[in-house]
Order: structure tokens, then C-alpha cells, then sequence
């Protein structure tokens, strides 16, 4: 510090009760942020040194801190506040996601209030493998927000893994080929299996969800058998809005038929056939991706990623286009609510040149 006369000391808020105090420039933060493991950025702790600091006021009151905080370590982990439910969550999530995005129709809505979800209903003794939420989708939440009330009594964990790094490791024939043509997205919406187009479009309209698919880019067909088939070609691999960084950013893992239970693919395939699985990925020439590539894939993602064990009370953000997450498998009970916004429109975003 400069020679000179002492400043003022900052007036700084965050503490339970909307109280706002001055602290003298010796004394410690509020809060401090660290490596969760030491050396790799992924994923910041956000952390109260004192007690009875209230999450939403701190973050307030240091917006432009935490926005390079994330936007440099690609996802944030808030621990020792004890956000203990829909509402806390909420809060916290708009002082930096002011418009939280409430119209998700692959999650249930949490009950309780406000655009707050609850985590996505899938068999808890099956991971939900890497991927970036929404990425398949016309438009996706730049931020996503995951709060955890109830912890599982084993596994559970929500591992991330930096899509900066994905990009850069790549097999550099294969990232030239997803920059080039993207990923061809289809999906055919089966009773009794994945979400009924009807809850996923909000309606029973046929001309409305005709409309909705439009609108999402996405070309439609109504089979014989009442379902509804769609197709989107989706980038790979994409500049993020921000840094302009490159990303790879897309949800292959999450609907390439190599990532299914082997058994529950063979009785998939002897079902419908091959060629109308509930969902799958392909390159956007319509080249199917080799089971092998995705396998390759898969084992990258793995040795990237950082795993935490949750905590009731936690809270972790992520930027969904620099960061993708996934989930272990887990016994016993387990609840985390959801929150996004900040959303992005796929026609806005480029895609990476790459020699």
C-alpha cells in the first residue's frame, strides 16, 4: 500500500439480517474463495471465515468478483453458508442470474416455489454421463446453479470437467471434423419411454408443438404410432460468448447408444432397430459417430474431471459452455434442486475455426 493517510475503511455487507458494517482494512474477509484441490482452478470454493454471513448479501455486494472468478475457473462451489432450501437458493441464484429460466420441460419442477427445479429423475444406480445442459437445444442456460439439501448416503457426486481442456485434448482429426459438420441430434419421443412429448412441449396440441419445433429449429414428424420423432443439427464444438474461448460443448455422452447399459441397448435396438432408438447422436452429415470415438471420448472426460462429495447446504454454479457435469450413481435419499438462466441463443454463438 501506498504511503499517505489511512483510507477509510470499506463498508462492507453480507452479514445475516441485512446489517452492513465497516471493517477495518486488517481485518479479514467475509469470505474467501480457494482451490477446491490445490492447483487446478475447477472448481472455486467460495467459503464464509466468519460466521452468520448470508450468501445472497456477500454475493450482491461482489458481483464483478465473482464473474471472473467463474468465468476463469469455469464453476464456483459455495460451502459453510447452509442454504437450506428453494427459496435461499433462489435468492442467491439471482443476484447473478436475475432471469431464472422456468420453461425446462426434461426436469420436474420443484414444488415448493419460484423457477427452482428439482434434479433430473433418472435411476439412481446409473451415472448421467458428461454433458453441457441443453447444448442440443436452440437456446441453453449460460449458468446453472445446483443446490444440495439432502446428501446420499453413498455416491451422488456431481463431477465436473473443464470443456476448455476437452477442446484442447481432443483427437485433432476428430475436432476438425465437429467443427466442420456439428452433430445431428434425433429423438423419438416413445410412451412409457424418456419424457412424453406431451409434458415435454407442455401440451397435448399437435399444432402447437409443430409450432414450438419451428421455432426451435427443430424438424418434426408425427409416427403412425402417436409418437413424435424431431431432428436438430447442433454445433460440437462452439466459442464461448464471453472469453472466446473454445469449447467443446454438446451432449454426445448423453444420447450416443455406446453410452447406454449394454443390456438395455440390445433390448433398445431388438425393440425399435437401430435407427429408432429414443434418442442418439450423430454427425451432422448423418455419419454415425463410431462407438469406439465415443468410447474415447468418454475415457477423456474421466481423466479431466474433479469430483467433490456433496454437503448439505452446498451450492455449486457453473458456466454451462465452459464447464460440463455430470453424476455418479448413489444409494439411499438424495435432493438437489436446480436453477438457470442468463440464456443463449445457438444462433448467436460461433463455432471455432480449426486447421
Amino acid at each position: 500500500m501506498e504511503s499517505g493517510a489511512p483510507p477509510e475503511p470499506p463498508v462492507v455487507s453480507g452479514r445475516r439480517g441485512g446489517r452492513r458494517r465497516a471493517l477495518d482494512v486488517a481485518a479479514s474477509s467475509l469470505v474467501a474463495i480457494r482451490d477446491l484441490v490445490p492447483g487446478r482452478p475447477l472448481p472455486g470454493v467460495v467459503e464464509p471465515l466468519v460466521a452468520d454471513v448470508a450468501a445472497a448479501a456477500w454475493a450482491a455486494d461482489h458481483r464483478e468478483l465473482l464473474e471472473r472468478e467463474l468465468l476463469a475457473r469455469g464453476a464456483l462451489l459455495w460451502r459453510g453458508f447452509g442454504i437450506a432450501g428453494a427459496a435461499e437458493l433462489e435468492r442467491l441464484a439471482r443476484t447473478l442470474t436475475p432471469e431464472l429460466y422456468g420453461e425446462y420441460g426434461d426436469l420436474p419442477r420443484d414444488s415448493v416455489e419460484g423457477k427452482i427445479y428439482t434434479s433430473t429423475p433418472y435411476p439412481p444406480e446409473q451415472a448421467i454421463l458428461f454433458h453441457n445442459e441443453s447444448s442440443q437445444m436452440h437456446v441453453w442456460p449460460q449458468k446453472q446453479w445446483f443446490c444440495c439439501l439432502v446428501p446420499a448416503r453413498e455416491g451422488g457426486e456431481t463431477p465436473l470437467a473443464d470443456s476448455r481442456e476437452m477442446f484442447r485434448r481432443l483427437d485433432p482429426a476428430l475436432r476438425r471434423r465437429l467443427a466442420r459438420v456439428g452433430l445431428l441430434y434425433v429423438r423419438h419421443f416413445t410412451d412409457g419411454l424418456d419424457v412424453d412429448w406431451r409434458q415435454f412441449f407442455r401440451t397435448d396440441d399437435r399444432e402447437r408443438v409443430e409450432e414450438s419445433c419451428r421455432a426451435a429449429g427443430l424438424a418434426c414428424r408425427w409416427r403412425d404410432d402417436g409418437g413424435l420423432s424431431t431432428e436438430r443439427r447442433a454445433p460440437a464444438v462452439a466459442l464461448h460468448p464471453r472469453t472466446g474461448e473454445a469449447v467443446f460443448f454438446n451432449q454426445i455422452l448423453a444420447h450416443h447408444a455406446a453410452c447406454l447399459p449394454p443390456e438395455v441397448r440390445a433390448s433398445l435396438e431388438a425393440l425399435f432397430g437401430r435407427g429408432r432408438l429414443p434418442r442418439n447422436v450423430l454427425f451432422g452429415d448423418g455419419e454415425p459417430i463410431p462407438d469406439e470415438v465415443v468410447g474415447d471420448i468418454r475415457a477423456l472426460y474421466d481423466e479431466i474431471a474433479v469430483t467433490f462429495t456433496w454437503q448439505a447446504g452446498d451450492v455449486v454454479l457453473v458456466d454451462n459452455m465452459l464447464t460440463a457435469h455430470g453424476r455418479n450413481p448413489f444409494t439411499g435419499p438424495r435432493k438437489i434442486l436446480v436453477a438457470m438462466g442468463e440464456m443463449v441463443r445457438a444462433a448467436d454463438v460461433a463455432v471455432p475455426e480449426v486447421a
